[in-house]
């Protein structure tokens, strides 16, 4: 009866021991793929928060200067 019991001791201890082996290889994937997501997602929108306005702000005076040259052009004789 105990060698039995034993027995089955072992054999749940090493279904523990694969279970947790499972587990970790598991714990490594989904961290693995949240570091893809916020290097490949997050960041670069973090990145366009600080480019766009930026941009915007070249943009529009580009347009500024244009218009401004337009005019000047325009009402020299």
């Amino acid at each position: 009866m105990d060698s039995e019991i034993q027995q089955k001791l072992s054999k749940l201890g090493e279904k523990v021991d694969a279970i947790w082996v499972s587990v970790e290889k598991t714990r490594k994937y989904f961290l693995i793929t949240m570091w893809v997501t916020v290097i490949t997602f997050v960041l670069p929108l973090i990145i366009l928060a600080f480019i766009i306005p930026s941009f915007i702000s070249s943009y529009a005076s580009t347009l500024n200067i244009d218009s401004l040259n337009t005019i000047n052009s325009a009402l020299a004789p």
